[in-house]
């Protein structure tokens, strides 16, 4: 255990480098720290600091920077009252105070603008629908045989799938699967749906198809969209400016994890944490493509409509206390936004 001015001067190193990101010697330390402390003195704590494996030297004569380990103790025992300042707080209010069409766009605008707000990359997860029901279901002819599979769902969220219809088959039998998706599935939760198109629907469907299998595998994969995760990713190219001594694999791979379906279990803290989680170098994944960066989540509460996440991924020599605070207070701020878009829409 440190003592506190061992703490003070751990400190003191953390805000220096993550602001400077240069090596922090003993005479600059002597000048923040609250009490009057030679440099000798400091210079003894400093290497009372490294022993215990919280900073590290660059070379003999150079001044110390944070480890990895140092940053874990830092933001878990020294870090700030996570405040933001009135221009933060009014830039998140007129990002979040413009008219969005729908729940999507609002949360995917939200990646770019906490983004913007923190130079690093962002990523939002809309709240999770656990009772969303299927509202519709339709085919629009799009001509030369190719019509536009259109899901509805009762939060307003539409996704879709064009297909070629099979020249065997005609129009008015597509018609009648579709009146028949609609008359059994309409006004059912997701998941139910979901097991009605493994079990009893297929037969239903060879009523009017003889092979089924590829309208229902539209249905399926427009179904599956509307049902699964999605994180909204912002600023991928902010990892650019963060990874300029990484070789282009290393760079190909952490833009191929951005867009892959391991990007949830990464990011997503644990189902009882509803606080702000920080993870640090090789705690956010098992491989070490991350060991350089530092990621912060959170969870959003939207009332009774579900939970969703935000996240930031930065370096580790970022600045913990205003990043924290950006996503505080955007989770709170967006959390009201789609409280208010929710209620609008049941209640229109």
């Amino acid at each position: 255990m440190l003592t506190k001015r061992q703490e003070q001067i751990l400190q003191a190193i953390v805000r220096q480098y993550t602001a400077t990101g240069q090596p922090v010697g003993s005479k600059l330390i002597a000048s923040v720290l609250p009490m009057k402390v030679s440099s000798a003195t400091i210079r003894n704590e400093m290497v009372v600091l490294e022993h215990a494996g919280l900073v590290t030297k660059e070379h003999s004569s150079s001044g110390r920077v944070p480890s990895k380990q140092g940053f874990r103790y830092y933001v878990d025992h020294l870090l700030d009252p996570t405040t933001i300042t009135k221009h933060d707080a009014a830039a998140i209010q007129n990002f979040l105070g413009a008219e969005f069409a729908k729940i999507d766009e609002l949360v995917s605008d939200s990646a770019q603008i906490l983004s913007d707000l923190t130079s690093y990359t962002a990523f939002t997860l809309k709240p999770e629908q656990q009772n969303e029901k299927l509202s519709g279901f339709r085919l629009v002819p799009l001509g030369n045989s190719r019509v536009l599979g259109i899901l509805v769902t009762d939060s307003g969220k539409v996704e879709s799938q064009s297909f070629t219809l099979p020249k065997d088959v005609d129009s008015e039998a597509f018609e009648a699967v579709v009146r028949l998706i609609n008359d059994q599935l309409v006004g059912l939760e997701l998941p139910e749906v979901v097991k009605r198109l493994r079990e009893d629907i297929p037969y239903q469907v060879t009523q009017y198809l003889a092979k089924p299998e590829g309208f229902l595998d539209v249905f399926g994969n427009v179904l599956e969209k509307a049902a699964g995760e999605r994180f909204f990713v912002g600023g991928r190219f902010n990892l650019l400016g963060m990874e300029q001594h990484k070789d282009g694999k290393a760079m190909q791979a952490i833009y191929e994890l951005l867009d892959s379906d391991r990007l949830s279990t990464i990011i997503d803290p644990a189902p009882d944490n509803e606080g702000i989680t920080v993870k640090i170098g090789s705690e956010i994944a098992k491989n070490k493509l991350l060991d350089d960066y530092s990621l912060i989540t959170a969870r959003y509460r939207v009332d009774q409509y579900g939970e969703g996440i935000i996240a930031v991924l930065g370096p580790t020599a970022m600045p913990y206390p205003r990043t924290i605070g950006l996503v505080d207070a955007f989770r709170r701020e967006l959390a009201k936004r789609l409280v208010n878009y929710y209620h609008h829409y049941y209640d229109s």
